[in-house]
């Protein structure tokens, strides 16, 4: 039988007893009016009863959740081949203290940093002013970068985080991560830490899905403000560092400026450069990898084929590095493969599926990533 929770066992919240046949047949007798069971074993402490549901899996996972709780036990549901395997896996604890002066800090760095980012970002001639201002008051020329970028990722975040508690999933609140200069856009992003697992995949799939639509609530508006706001003009000798292109921006300029004539060039707003990196932080998450939000999306959708459709963009990723001759990409790819993963842990109930709606959504925002995703996102000259 594969055990498929975690890739190590995780510490008991209450150690199991010595004697495991008695422990086994105490959680079999929770099991029997629950699940029709055929077959049953156990390996390093974690017990496996096979067999047939006589309840919806939903009700199940309900029911054996309260009693698994009290012999230190969390049961995780998974349908393999006709059958349904419920297995009880010690209950992780999770010792972390809340500390929100943590998150303050951070968050507050990161306001410093992509405030002093947000300098290099020219084009508002209301804030650009402030940069002959001989005080600290020139800092305030980043704002209208440093603003747009931190609402897009904090709506970000925070459509994770209410959406995680919704399912009463434990969650940390969001951790910025500020990069002071010579790093470009002054952050790397934001994070939170699901503590808990999800209870199936539609709790799973919301939360996932959550964040990306919360932060193009701000990214897509930004972008059409930025492009009204920035101005085409003749290309000014000099080096220049210049956004890629993605299918959307493309357009998007595209249907304010039409085709840019030779010799001109399209100088962007603040906001618009903002509303760009936030698109592209989009992006990234929503590729379809291990714990990135597209990886979770892929699991609610494909359950246990998310593993080929992440090594199939791992691919993807260096085809598109190789052909545009974009070493972005390639990075991005090893950074996946070294440090994010292919891996990804069930929800407690592995066995109700994804409702339509919600799988045309996750195809959607799938088909979306081709939309963000610029060949080459940054060039120098």
């Amino acid at each position: 039988m594969r055990f498929w929770p975690m890739r190590r066992r995780p510490t008991s919240a209450v150690p199991p007893s010595d004697d495991l046949v008695l422990v086994g047949d105490i959680l079999r007798r929770n099991v029997d009016d629950i699940l029709a069971v055929s077959d049953n074993g156990e390996k390093n402490g974690v017990f496996v009863f096979r067999g047939q549901l006589v309840t919806s899996p939903a009700r199940a996972l309900e029911i054996l959740r309260d009693r698994f709780r009290r012999f230190g036990y969390t049961p995780y549901l998974r349908a393999d081949g006709g059958s349904v395997l419920v297995q009880a896996w010690p209950t992780a604890v999770v010792k972390e203290r809340s500390r929100v002066v943590v998150n303050v800090v951070l968050f507050v760095l990161t306001v410093v940093s992509t405030l002093l980012a947000g300098t290099q970002f020219v084009g508002s001639p209301t804030f650009d002013a402030l940069r002959r201002d001989p005080s600290w008051w020139w800092l305030l020329s980043g704002v209208p970068f440093a603003a747009t970028l931190l609402l897009t990722l904090g709506l970000h975040e925070f459509g994770h985080y209410f959406t995680a508690r919704y399912y009463g999933v434990s969650v940390s609140l969001p951790y910025f991560i500020p990069v002071p200069p010579p790093f470009l856009f002054g952050t790397l992003g934001a994070v939170i830490r699901m503590r808990s697992p999800a209870r199936d995949r539609t709790a799973l799939f919301d939360i996932a899905v959550a964040g990306p639509i919360a932060g193009l609530v701000i990214a897509v508006p930004a972008l059409i403000l930025g492009i009204q706001w920035s101005v085409l003009a003749p290309v000014v000798p000099g080096a220049w560092v210049t956004f890629g292109d993605s299918a959307l921006t493309h357009a998007m300029v595209w249907l304010r400026f039409g085709t840019i004539p030779a010799g001109m060039k399209l100088y962007t707003h603040p906001v618009f450069d903002a509303a760009w990196v936030g698109l592209l932080v989009t992006a990234l998450n929503l590729m379809p990898v291990g714990q990135l939000d597209g990886g979770r999306i892929a699991y609610a959708i494909f359950g246990r084929r998310h593993r080929m459709v992440g090594i199939a963009t791992f691919v993807a990723l260096l085809a598109l590095g190789v052909v545009t001759w974009s070493l972005n990409w390639v990075v991005w790819g090893l950074f996946i493969f070294f440090f994010v993963g292919f891996h990804h842990g069930p929800p407690l109930d592995d066995v109700t599926p994804l409702s339509p709606g919600r799988r045309a959504l996750g195809l959607a925002c799938l088909i979306l990533l081709l939309f963000l995703v610029p060949p080459v996102p940054i060039e120098i000259g």
